[in-house]
């Protein structure tokens, strides 16, 4: 059962990573109080929770359904990325506009791609195929519980940066989040290409 779970634990953890999400996370809510970012940590985990859960349950099911394949939703995933960076790069909004607006970032972009992804809902599929439900369920939560504490506690690094570093560490972010979507949309082509997409 043990063997089981850190064969499970480990890949979940390196597809989410949960320190590389960290700065993402405080460009996004870069203008949102500690509340505010509060809730967008408790919301990114729960949606990621929630698809996670239901990937692991019923995952195969629904992307036949659908007639998609994983490199359809990485394309998919890797569009809205890059969109979402460059309006973020070229788009100024009155602040407190953006605050109200900002509060969705818990399920969108934060949730999904960024934490439940292409990558981490491939690894769950797969590990229910080769480890089990269970096995896959406890890892897949306990790597949650540690993205979720890493989330919260992003405000210690936020207080080092300071207003204008805050802002351009943030646009330098974005400038990453264009390039993690146009990667995303290249291995999904090549994936498409290649033939190897279909689960």
């Amino acid at each position: 059962m043990m063997q089981s779970f850190l064969l499970c634990f480990i890949p979940i953890f390196v597809a989410i990573d949960p320190i590389g999400i960290m700065p993402m996370y405080l460009s996004l809510t870069r203008d949102l109080d500690r509340h505010q970012r509060k809730i967008v940590a408790r919301d990114s985990v729960l949606t990621a929770c929630i698809l996670g859960v239901i990937f692991v349950l019923a995952g195969k099911f629904i992307f036949e359904i659908l007639g998609i394949t994983v490199p359809d939703f990485a394309i998919a995933g890797g569009l809205l990325l890059f969109i979402l960076s460059i309006l973020d790069l070229l788009k100024e909004e009155n602040l407190e506009v953006k605050k109200k607006q900002n509060y969705s970032l818990g399920v969108f972009p934060i949730g999904t791609p960024i934490i439940v992804g292409p990558a981490v809902l491939t690894t769950l599929i797969i590990l229910v195929d080769t480890q089990g439900f269970v096995s896959t369920l406890i890892a897949f939560g306990l790597n949650l519980l540690i993205l979720g504490v890493v989330l919260y506690k992003a405000d210690i690094i936020l207080s080092f940066l300071g207003e204008s570093g805050a802002r351009a560490f943030a646009k330098v972010m974005s400038i990453l989040l264009a390039a993690i979507g146009v990667m995303m949309i290249r291995r999904g082509i090549v994936e498409l290409v290649s033939g190897n997409g279909g689960l």
